[in-house]
């Protein structure tokens, strides 16, 4: 979710990550192991290992599960090939969706996706029918607290990144956006500045956003919400906008 009020966007979705963090750490696992299976445990040779390890060392994912992970993938010799899926929909209000699995069943997969989405007064949608509102790049987070805009912008836009968008207040993240080939570059140039990442990713980055409100709102959030705990959903995308006020509201 983006827009004018992204920042309390993140900040909802990554509370709602935080009561989570056992299904979080789960799906943080399986990438890991898929990555490892796929191209080998070794993250300097493996590239999508390496993003999938970092991704759980934002999430505080203990050392010992990662290394239990890449471990079981590395040294797989049968048992589920998991492959990534993309599918995409609209919610409610027209809301295109953007969800990233990963899975060892297609069938249950978009089964259970297609039922998600008609429960929540949207519909599942043919391959390409949302994708083109969105463009595939790098996304930094950083916290606003302790960073200094313009040390922020210096190490980034030397390292390669295409903008940086500021946080609205001092509760708000700084974020980054970069090229995918970009994207590790940019991600190793801030950390080696000393600079706090809370999240770093590959992602789908919508080119407008939509604003929602009211009813819309909360049948959005549920649907979303509902993506989300599906075991075999990785990453969820929408181009909504949904207001502060809105928020608060649905959260009381």
């Amino acid at each position: 979710m983006a827009g004018h009020s992204k920042w309390a966007n993140i900040k909802h979705r990554k509370a709602r990550q935080d009561a989570a963090k056992g299904k979080i750490w789960s799906k943080c696992s399986k990438a890991i192991t898929a990555a490892a299976r796929a191209g080998g445990g070794d993250p300097d040779m493996n590239l999508s290992l390496r993003y999938a390890i970092d991704e759980a060392r934002y999430q505080n994912m203990p050392k010992d599960n990662i290394k239990r992970a890449i471990e079981k993938g590395a040294g797989a010799t049968g048992g589920a090939d998991f492959e990534n899926q993309t599918y995409e929909g609209y919610g409610p209000a027209g809301i295109a969706i953007i969800v990233e699995t990963l899975t060892d069943n297609r069938t249950r997969t978009v089964n259970s996706l297609r039922t998600i989405f008609s429960k929540s007064g949207g519909n599942l949608g043919n391959s390409g029918c949302v994708a083109y509102m969105f463009d595939t790049k790098g996304q930094i987070l950083i916290p606003a607290k302790g960073a200094d805009e313009e040390r922020v912008m210096e190490i980034a836009l030397e390292a390669g990144a295409d903008d940086v968008e500021a946080p609205s207040d001092e509760e708000g993240f700084w974020t980054i956006l970069s090229g995918p080939t970009d994207f590790q570059a940019v991600k190793d140039a801030i950390e080696g500045a000393g600079l706090t990442i809370e999240e770093a990713q590959i992602a789908q980055i919508p080119q407008q956003t939509s604003e929602v409100r009211g009813e819309d709102a909360r049948k959005l959030m549920n649907l979303l919400d509902a993506i989300e705990d599906d075991e075999d959903v990785q990453k969820v995308y929408s181009n909504a906008d949904i207001p502060d006020d809105e928020l608060a509201a649905l959260g009381d």
